[in-house]
């Protein structure tokens, strides 16, 4: 996956969630990969970056065109149960918080 997500001009919506992991990976892996995919199968949905520190703290901002694309995301019954997984095994603490982008702007690098 490349390390930023391609998104469209302004505006459109970032979910950003932040957590701090439990110990062990007890299918977490393999859960996100299957997360990431069903975001991808939803109307809507533009791309997603995401890092964790070895502290286990991360986070994950996933990118939307409208906030009807992020609550049908929000609906959706494996997601819910993934959740859920995660409030119980996954997460010590997590925040969720959604923010309108309005100016976006980048590039590479330059000394």
């Amino acid at each position: 996956m490349p390390p930023f997500a391609t998104t469209p001009d302004p505006p459109y919506y970032a979910v950003i969630f932040t957590s701090v992991r439990t110990q062990g990976d007890a299918g977490y892996a393999e859960t996100a990969a299957r997360m990431e995919a069903l975001a991808r199968a939803v109307p809507g949905y533009l791309g997603i970056e995401s890092a964790r520190g070895a502290d286990g703290f991360g986070i994950t901002v996933s990118y939307w065109a409208s906030q009807a694309a992020i609550a049908e995301w929000k609906r959706h019954l494996e997601h819910r149960a993934a959740q859920a997984r995660g409030k119980r095994d996954w997460y010590a603490e997590y925040e969720i918080r959604v923010a309108k982008v309005e100016r976006a702007c980048g590039g590479p690098a330059r000394p």
